[in-house]
């Protein structure tokens, strides 16, 4: 990897490939999140976007020296860093204990609360985004089966948590009862 890259708008995956050939995705790459590793000339997983993507891209070596040169930059990757941490210990709760529902109402939550093209209500907790994964690829992300997914889309749906137009435009009309859904007790504090 000769560039590291903070994501700007769109949304990508992260992949890990096995020796047998078999893919696994293993992360999601949202607005702001920072892509390759200082120090390190490879990486152990691919980046595919899923969405037209705006990424700001330094040169690895001149990335590496800057740090060196401004600690304030050093302290941010760290914190970007810890916060990947902590949101990976997160999603390894969702994938080990939450119901298909909770998982597909978590990722549903992530994106709303992450994508750069949400539109707010101030009178309401409504939030409207595309979602940028296939079923398949939500499927996949999660453990679960196509079919599943789909499934709990439509109960997502019938119950009023969200709306859909078509496949991937999803309202959500309440926000609080997505993330109650999701299992959350609490979002980190971004909802008033």
């Amino acid at each position: 990897m000769d560039f590291v890259a903070s994501v700007v708008s769109g949304i990508a995956t992260l992949t890990q490939t096995l020796e047998d050939g078999r893919t696994q995705m293993v992360g999601l790459l949202l607005p702001s999140d920072f892509v390759g590793r200082p120090g390190r000339n490879r990486a152990a997983y691919n980046v595919t976007a899923t969405t037209d993507i705006l990424m700001c891209c330094f040169r690895r070596k001149p990335f590496e020296e800057m740090m060196e040169r401004t600690p304030h930059i050093a302290q941010r990757l760290l914190q970007m860093t810890l916060d990947e941490l902590d949101a990976a210990r997160e999603w390894m709760l969702l994938l080990g204990r939450k119901t298909a529902r909770e998982k597909i109402a978590s990722l549903l939550s992530i994106v709303a609360r992450r994508d750069a093209s949400i539109n707010m209500s101030p009178s309401a907790r409504q939030m409207v985004f595309d979602l940028p994964l296939t079923r398949e690829a939500m499927a996949d992300y999660l453990g679960l089966t196509l079919e599943t997914v789909s499934r709990q889309m439509s109960a997502l749906k019938r119950d009023g948590v969200i709306e859909l137009q078509g496949k991937r435009h999803v309202t959500v009309p309440d926000m609080d009862r997505l993330l109650l859904e999701a299992g959350d007790d609490s979002d980190g504090g971004f909802l008033i």
